[in-house]
């Protein structure tokens, strides 16, 4: 067997110290520990201690989130001629508003002193991962009594509003959902349509004329319970009041049934339901709200079954789109109408707890409204004509 001597193992693995530990994990853990002064100072309102971390360029449009905790975890150091790049996924929790911490995926370039030392002079997302609000400039924060209200480039008087309509929607929606959900929202209002394309990792075109959206985690990986409802400001502007307390409400709604929306769950219902939630109170008869529909019901073109999840794709046809939303809204009124509302929150919970799409749909009309799928379409286009025709 032939041997190498300790000195020669050293020459032969330049990156390794003879104790075992290589050069690129103590440049990592030097990283680690500069992003954990980084994000305790940020947490502590300590601009002087972030900025001996680096750039202060973060701080001044974070500053307005309350935050509850913030912090890195280093997953990989890349040497560069200049410094070095991490990848690090971040994890931060919006004070009295998040369950559970938001986890995305953020690159950060790093570069070095005379000393030694590790600085960050930039944090951005990751490759193909979405952007968060302060990405895109300095976050203005107004918090109502039930909502949080986050944005960049708007004016403060215009998130008011936005934070007096979703006081409205929480309330509303509680009412008919009940209250085990936590009763708040949080409204992302960014500067234009690109802005919330950008937070939603998608192409513009993807979201032109949709007042907003609500996603798990703007930008994030899906894997926590944080909610936000991302508006589209353009599409928004466009709206009257009842329109935009109507968005406001449905995706408050979206928000409080996330629990009990499954891959099970298809999009007639949970869409329907926002949506009939969304225009209770509106004062609206059904032609006005389902305008599309009726102009198909009266031309002899009356849907013959609910929309499948493909008819709600944002990128189709917007009348299709707009009569599967008119679709879904209509079952939902027809279960409240003829079962009660008690009946849809609990037909909605009862899906959702299938867990799997196949049965999911059957299993609960059997169990919570006692009728089949044939029965159940049958009475809902007889519902559509009358109500439309």
């Amino acid at each position: 067997m032939w041997r190498i001597g300790a000195a020669g193992l050293c020459l032969l693995l330049p990156l390794t110290g003879c104790g075992g530990r290589t050069a690129a994990d103590s440049a990592r853990a030097e990283v680690q520990h500069v992003l954990d002064r980084r994000a305790a100072a940020l947490v502590a309102h300590d601009a002087s201690a972030y900025g001996e971390t680096g750039t202060r360029a973060e701080y001044a449009r974070l500053r307005a989130l309350p935050l509850a905790s913030w912090s890195y975890r280093v997953t990989g150091v890349h040497r560069t001629s200049s410094g070095a790049t991490a990848d690090a996924d971040l994890r931060y929790r919006v004070a009295g508003y998040d369950r559970a911490p938001v986890d995305v995926r953020r690159t950060l370039t790093l570069g070095r002193g005379a000393g030694g030392a590790w600085y960050v002079t930039a944090d951005r997302p990751a490759r193909r991962a979405g952007q968060q609000l302060w990405d895109q400039g300095t976050v203005t924060a107004v918090e109502g009594a039930r909502s949080l209200v986050l944005g960049t480039g708007r004016p403060r008087a215009e998130l008011r509003a936005f934070a007096r309509m979703a006081d409205r929607a929480a309330p509303a929606v509680s009412h008919e959902w009940g209250t085990d959900w936590s009763g708040r929202v949080v409204v992302l209002v960014p500067r234009s349509l690109a802005g919330m394309a950008g937070l939603l990792g998608s192409p513009a075109s993807d979201y032109r004329g949709i007042a907003a959206v609500t996603t798990g985690e703007a930008g994030g990986s899906g894997r926590t319970p944080a909610d936000r409802v991302v508006v589209n400001p353009e599409a928004y502007a466009g709206l009257g009041d009842v329109g935009k307390q109507v968005v406001l409400t449905h995706e408050t709604t979206h928000v409080a049934t996330r629990a009990h929306t499954t891959a099970a769950t298809p999009l007639w219902l949970s869409e329907g339901y926002a949506d009939w939630i969304g225009y209770l109170g509106a004062g609206r008869a059904p032609r006005a709200i389902a305008p599309e529909l009726a102009r198909a019901v009266q031309d002899g073109r009356a849907p013959g079954a609910l929309p499948g999840d493909k008819d709600f794709g944002f990128t189709g046809d917007p009348t299709e789109l707009a009569q599967a939303y008119e679709s879904g809204w209509l079952a939902c009124r027809m279960i409240a109408d003829d079962w009660g509302a008690a009946r849809l929150g609990a037909f909605y919970r009862a899906v959702g707890a299938h867990g799997k799409r196949p049965g999911a749909v059957e299993q609960a009309l059997r169990k919570v409204l006692g009728t089949t799928p044939q029965r159940f379409t049958a009475r809902w286009r007889d519902y559509v004509t009358k109500r439309l025709g």
